[in-house]
């Protein structure tokens, strides 16, 4: 055997053995899904006409659709990620990373509360403008990095998270009109005729036709800029075209069947990492692989449906299985050169007094407490409102958002530090998602747990979430972009999970909805207290690790030789982290950016040594989220948006500023 031939063999070989080991698992989910319905036999009888008997009625009226509807939503998912991928050079772009679904069911949300007659001319066309403007925004993110690999899907990533912000606004206010929305949004296949197939697959068809038409161009930018350009090639409009393609394909299917996840990005990478090099082939393997994968899922979840408690979505569940996916993609991915930690650079400015600033934070957070407290809208408009009553109902409030804010301030100013990365925080590295999934676990599981096993079950969620961060992101220096690549898998896993609660019925998941807002309304005055008192207690309990957190930004070889045992000190800060965001999301939920936010504006402030950079955070951190909990109660009177959701626009606002500088 040649060497060409011996080279040659891997590549034909690992696509038929992984082809080969897909099929055999849909197979089996298809005799699985079948079994109660008659088998294989009545289910051919059933596809064009319905059969005898209330077998042959759901084959031909749901269980055929369903499948059909499978196969196209993850062919054409598979299809776009491959456009994605190809356009931006990029392996891990994908229309659930870069905010296009989101940015799709955002479109149709507004549309159905707002102008259901535009869903009647065509509500692919309301997703695709959804779509668009996500891709747009997060393309305005990347722009003067050259859309870079990371910065594009960070930028993806805080898209999706502002974007869900937005989402969980109007559910909270609008729970009756988007009650039917709840499951579809999650990644609904379930059909109640052949409507939706005919309605999704001329449209489906048109755009096959034109990617095959955009095979050869699009394959030239394999090569750099300069000798595509050469080739007579039209950068900007052909990427301009496959983009526009694969978001008016993503917005055919969300139109259709909701978010379905990370079926774009796994198919096409499978295809690459089985061989497929060309694009002809990653294109035809690409859409037969996204759709056995769908497929299979799917008919899994049939076949086990009535052994599972609650209805789990086909959409969540393909984006738990995406998630270690991508944090196994993660590691292989070329970003920057591998480098040490270093310093952050906003830390040479340093204020000349940083007590007397500490002390006017102080005083602007009683001000802002004492309007949170007495000033507000009421039935006659703004006023004071000194009833004991109504005071009695806002102190606990005011508290809770103060605490929930210190311990969040010092969990990024500690994450910040021992990774000398000025833009981790507990919200972008999935720490306060991963300590979210175990409270949402504890809830159903445990009936009436108490606030200690709550706090327990989350610390538990976020030192497994931190113990995969530092495997993941160890050997390649903490970079800033790997790391925070790490956090939108998390973040994705956290979005499953709730996509599956909520999609349940359960009468918890308005609770949970609640919660995960980040609303203070359900606080108790004991409540409140224990967490003023906790985040006042943990804020004091840090000042000593000073003299670490200056050090360890400088690297493990200056630190080990100032005598700091390194791993030891990295592995006490992160539980601390892990405690500080499990009692903060408890209050305010898992998406407040805080913890992100605080640390930033203190560094900008002057606040440069560890010890006075972490009191300086605290004091900001109070004074966001009370002001926040303040403008939730205001903005929409007699509405009331959370502060947890006021925060985090505010915050990833920021982050969209900041990330242009990351």
């Amino acid at each position: 055997m040649t060497a060409i031939e011996r080279r040659m063999r891997p590549a034909l070989t690992t696509p038929m053995v992984t082809g080969g080991l897909l099929l055999a698992v849909f197979l089996v989910g298809l005799m699985v899904s079948l079994a109660p319905l008659g088998g294989l036999a009545t289910a051919a009888q059933s596809l064009l006409a319905p059969a005898s008997g209330t077998a042959g009625l759901v084959l031909h009226y749901s269980w055929w659709p369903r499948l059909s509807m499978a196969l196209l939503a993850g062919g054409a998912l598979g299809l776009a990620g491959v456009l994605m991928q190809q356009v931006l050079r990029n392996p891990l772009a994908s229309p659930t990373t870069l905010g296009v679904a989101s940015g799709a069911n955002l479109a149709l949300m507004t549309a159905t509360l707002l102008a259901p007659g535009l869903l009647v001319a065509g509500r692919e066309w309301v997703a695709l403008g959804g779509g668009a403007i996500a891709m747009a925004l997060v393309f305005s993110l990347g722009w003067r990095r050259g859309l870079s690999p990371g910065v594009v899907v960070l930028g993806g990533l805080v898209v999706n998270l502002y974007v869900g912000a937005l989402a969980m606004v109007l559910l909270l206010f609008h729970q009756e009109e988007l009650k039917g929305l709840l499951v579809w949004g999650a990644g609904s296949l379930a059909q109640n005729g052949w409507d939706s197939v005919a309605y999704l697959a001329p449209r489906l068809a048109i755009a096959g036709l034109a990617a095959v038409w955009l095979i050869r161009p699009l394959a030239l930018l394999e090569l750099d800029d300069a000798s595509a350009k050469s080739l007579g090639v039209s950068l900007k409009w052909l990427r301009l075209g496959g983009l526009g393609l694969a978001v008016f394909i993503t917005g055919c299917v969300v139109s259709v069947v909701g978010i379905i996840g990370f079926i774009g990005l796994a198919a096409p990478n499978i295809m690459r990492l089985a061989g497929a090099r060309r694009l002809k082939a990653r294109l035809l393997g690409s859409i037969l692989l996204g759709a056995l994968l769908l497929a299979t899922t799917d008919l899994l979840l049939q076949g086990f449906s009535g052994k599972l408690p609650t209805l789990i979505p086909t959409g969540a569940t393909t984006a738990a299985l995406g998630a270690p996916l991508l944090l196994w993609l993660i590691p292989r991915l070329r970003l920057t050169a591998r480098r040490p930690p270093s310093a952050s650079r906003a830390e040479s400015h340093r204020h000349p007094t940083p007590g007397r600033l500490m002390l006017i934070l102080a005083v602007l957070i009683a001000g802002v407490a004492v309007v949170g407290l007495t000033v507000g809208q009421g039935v006659e408009g703004w006023g004071l409102a000194l009833d004991p009553a109504v005071l009695e109902w806002r102190w606990p409030r005011i508290l809770a958002a103060a605490g929930s804010g210190v311990l969040l301030a010092v969990a990024g100013t500690l994450i910040q530090r021992v990774t000398a990365n000025p833009m981790a925080s507990p919200e972008l590295l999935g720490i306060s998602g991963g300590a979210a999934i175990a409270l949402i676990i504890t809830l159903f599981l445990v009936q009436g747990p108490s606030n200690l096993m709550l706090v327990g079950a989350g610390t538990l969620g976020a030192l497994v979430t931190l113990g995969v961060l530092v495997a993941l992101n160890h050997a390649s220096g903490f970079q800033p972009e790997r790391l925070l690549l790490c956090g939108v898998a998390i973040t994705a896993l956290f979005d499953a999970v709730r996509s599956i609660v909520l999609a349940g019925g359960d009468p918890r998941g308005q609770q949970v909805v609640a919660w995960l807002s980040g609303s203070t309304y359900y606080v108790d005055p004991t409540s409140a207290l224990v967490v003023l008192a906790a985040a006042l207690l943990f804020a004091l309990a840090t000042q000593p690790l000073g003299r670490w957190l200056d050090i360890l930004p400088l690297g493990a070889a200056t630190a080990r030789a100032l005598g700091i045992q390194v791993e030891g000190a990295r592995f006490a800060l992160l539980a601390l982290v892990a405690l500080l965001t499990a009692g903060a999301t408890l209050i305010v939920g898992p998406l407040s950016f805080v913890g992100l936010l605080a640390p930033h504006m203190a560094r900008m402030l002057g606040f440069s040594r560890a010890r006075s950079h972490m009191a300086g955070a605290a004091l900001l951190g109070a004074l966001l989220m009370v002001t926040a909990d303040w403008l939730g109660r205001q903005l929409l009177f007699p509405e009331e948006i959370p502060a947890g959701l006021v925060a985090s626009l505010i915050g990833g606002s920021y982050f969209m500023w900041g990330l242009r500088k990351l």
